[in-house]
């Protein structure tokens, strides 16, 4: 009889050691012993720092950039484009000349897309990629290949001959809001032996454009 009593006290602490411990081991390995509430159950002033070792979720703020700063600039654009100068000279107009008012997509994986107002037969999209440079600030190389855009002596309405292709340089700053970006561009137009024959630089605005924005925004 005393035999059978000592293995059940022996079984009764090791159940009670085991009930001890779990608990314990669990909470140090990041693991929540209460149920986890959704994000919007914690107050917006709550600071997780107050709860060190506790598993929590943290709201970020958008103040322009992302998490890295990298994907701030993702999202469509309307784009506008004014010369300054052509070919090394000032043009004799004053604030310039628009040569493209078009729509701007950035994507995510450093590409970008650009629905450019001038005629379709001439190839109206065209495609480049980019990377950041700074706080805000991003580089674009855009190649479009082309046709009779910047030929003066063929008529806008017709289709000429293929005109190799151009290269468009943009060094942009974003807005701290992240609503709109200002910059600068130089763009370099070939022939099909890879000569440059005209070459434009200037400056460019830009303003995101949102499920709200109506088409008269465009204009």
């Amino acid at each position: 009889m005393k035999s059978k009593f000592l293995k059940w006290l022996a079984c009764v602490s090791v159940t009670a050691l085991v009930s001890a411990v779990v608990p314990v081991a669990m909470a140090q390995c990041g693991l929540p012993n209460q149920p986890i509430k959704p994000m919007n159950a914690k107050p917006m002033n709550w600071n997780p720092r107050s709860q060190a070792g506790r598993p929590s979720f943290v709201r970020a703020a958008f103040d322009g950039d992302d998490h890295d700063g990298e994907l701030a600039i993702v999202g469509m654009w309307h784009a506008v484009f004014t010369a300054q100068t052509q070919n090394g000279e000032a043009i004799p107009v004053p604030g310039g000349v628009v040569i493209d008012n078009s729509i701007v997509v950035w994507h995510p994986d450093g590409t970008e897309i650009m629905n450019s107002s001038r005629s379709a037969q001439d190839g109206n999209f065209c495609l480049g990629v980019w990377k950041r440079t700074g706080h805000h600030t991003y580089l674009l190389n855009h190649i479009p290949w082309q046709g009779n855009v910047f030929d003066p002596t063929v008529p806008p309405a017709t289709i000429g001959a293929p005109q190799g292709g151009a290269q468009l340089i943009e060094q942009i700053t974003l807005s701290p809001d992240g609503e709109s970006y200002t910059g600068s561009f130089t763009l370099n137009a070939y022939d099909t032996s890879g000569n440059v024959y005209t070459s434009f630089s200037g400056t460019l605005t830009a303003n995101r454009i949102t499920p709200d924005t109506p088409f008269s925004a465009l204009l």
